[in-house]
């Protein structure tokens, strides 16, 4: 057993493989994401993400490098009739499109899209309905938030060499 796994280990220093965020809190992601503000964002929806970016970022800046542009796209689809002609279930999909821009210069540094969605089942009440479709927006909301912030982690890992 130990023969085989050999090979492996010894491979390891040569597939350049390096953490995200090596360097803690003085990395290049943790300064680029710390350094950004979040532009508003409407509706329900932008609310929900805003404040699960704000938890990814860590925001505290006082005069952001950074500008994060959202514009989301929010839809549920209802999809299984039953023999009332009512939905079974709901497809609850929020798309998000990104930028950031360097506040400096206006220029686009990233422009890129995030997607998640949920499957909802209809029951026969309303408030329970709501319920689902509130809970699937949150758990959708921070599903995009993460996907923004490694895709920006990734850029900065990536700017910086």
């Amino acid at each position: 057993m130990l023969a085989l796994l050999m090979p492996a280990v010894l491979a390891l220093p040569g597939c350049q493989l390096a953490p995200v965020y090596a360097g803690g809190s003085s990395s290049a992601p943790a300064t680029l994401l710390a350094d950004i503000t979040i532009a508003p964002i409407p509706e329900r929806s932008g609310f929900m993400v805003r404040q699960a970016l704000a938890e990814q970022f860590g925001l505290g800046a006082t005069s952001p490098r950074y500008r994060l542009e959202v514009t989301l796209d929010d839809q549920i689809t209802a999809f299984g009739v039953r023999g009332d002609s009512s939905a079974a279930r709901e497809r609850r999909t929020l798309r998000a499109r990104y930028r950031l821009v360097d506040v400096a210069t206006g220029a686009v540094l990233v422009d890129d899209t995030a997607a998640a969605d949920a499957g909802i089942d209809r029951v026969s009440s309303n408030f329970a309905v709501v319920a689902a479709e509130t809970t699937a927006l949150e758990r959708l909301s921070i599903d995009i938030a993460r996907q923004i912030s490694a895709r920006l982690a990734r850029y900065a890992r990536a700017s910086k060499g």
